[in-house]
């Protein structure tokens, strides 16, 4: 079984929209890190300071034959279609450990994607 590393960096915001819908999607988990950030239209100041938006990084391992409807659930349910509100790419991985408990459900979404 091959897997992908689905990384997203969303506002705090629609952070909990995202998960559900990748849930719902068939995602068995996430991993939240709380971030900062700045992008080309987020750059603000405050009496010459930079501020710095949060921005929450969302990692998600999940079977490689589901990668791409889950990156268009992600681009949906955080409205990427719009300026400044988020990203997400796809990394290979090499090898897996701990995952003995997610195997069946793995299992079972790539045997419906084949079938």
């Amino acid at each position: 079984m091959q897997f992908k590393l689905i990384i997203s960096f969303v506002k705090p915001s629609v952070t909990d929209r995202v998960i559900d819908a990748m849930k719902e999607a068939g995602a068995t988990g996430a991993t939240i890190i709380p971030a900062r950030g700045t992008g080309m239209n987020e750059a603000k100041t405050f009496l010459g300071l930079s501020i710095e938006d949060q921005t929450d990084i969302l990692l998600f391992l999940v079977e490689e034959h589901v990668v791409e409807n889950l990156l268009h659930v992600i681009e949906t349910a955080g409205k990427f279609h719009k300026p400044g509100t988020g990203i997400a790419f796809v990394l290979p991985v090499e090898h897996v450990a701990g995952l003995e408990t997610q195997m069946k459900k793995f299992k079972d979404q790539a045997r419906d994607w084949y079938f």
